[in-house]
């Protein structure tokens, strides 16, 4: 676990024992992940995500790339703890702790197109930028937002002149963002995220928590 800390490219991932995909593949309960592995939480499972400095707590029905130094949010809801800057990308969207070495809680919620982005704690960035990866590591060019502590915002996700995701299904793609689970949870996700305690990663397992039913409980 320590080498795993120690290496950005590399984190620990969590989860209850079911439920979990990597790569398409069933994980164990705790299993490293590497740069550009996909992770896929199916419904009725959680699992948390552990680097040096940062976590994040991956909701039910939630896709997101592992990309190191940040997550590419697909669909669902993430709930970010770092104080090394960690980001999440959504499309055409970054959310960057605006002070990178500040203790940094911010949940964010994918549906139907739209990124719902709540700073729970310290200010965060929402940075518009073309589909350019390059882009998003220089946000000179950005469509900036600043969200203060506490503050709540909800934008398009879709990159300039660029077709709204989801007005054309990708081929291949699951079409999660149009079930009534999504659509009823959306709203309300970013509440539950934000009542539970983010595990910090200096601390990788919680000793006394609730069942792992709930989605405050503990991950093995």
């Amino acid at each position: 676990m320590s080498l795993v800390a120690d290496d950005i490219s590399s984190a620990l991932l969590i989860g209850d024992g079911h439920g979990v995909l990597v790569n398409g593949s069933a994980a164990p309960q705790s299993l490293t992940v590497f740069a550009g592995d996909t992770i896929q939480i199916e419904k009725d499972a959680l699992a948390r995500l552990q680097l040096t400095g940062s976590a994040a707590n991956i909701g039910s029905q939630t896709t997101v790339v592992f990309d190191g130094d940040q997550l590419s949010l697909d669909h669902g809801a993430l709930s970010v703890y770092t104080s090394k800057g960690f980001r999440v990308r959504v499309n055409c969207l970054t959310i960057t702790p605006v002070n990178p070495s500040l203790e940094t809680l911010y949940e964010v919620v994918e549906s139907e197109g739209r990124v719902t982005v709540h700073a729970t704690k310290s200010d965060v960035y929402i940075d518009r930028h073309s589909n350019s990866l390059q882009e998003t590591r220089r946000p000179t060019k950005s469509d900036r937002d600043i969200l203060g502590e506490g503050e709540q915002k909800s934008r398009e996700e879709h990159c300039p002149g660029a077709a709204m995701k989801g007005a054309t299904p990708a081929a291949g793609k699951k079409a999660l963002l149009n079930t009534t689970w999504m659509r009823a949870t959306a709203g309300g996700v970013i509440g539950i995220f934000t009542i539970c305690t983010l595990l910090k990663p200096d601390d990788p397992v919680s000793p006394g928590s609730p069942s792992p039913k709930s989605p405050c409980g503990p991950i093995p």
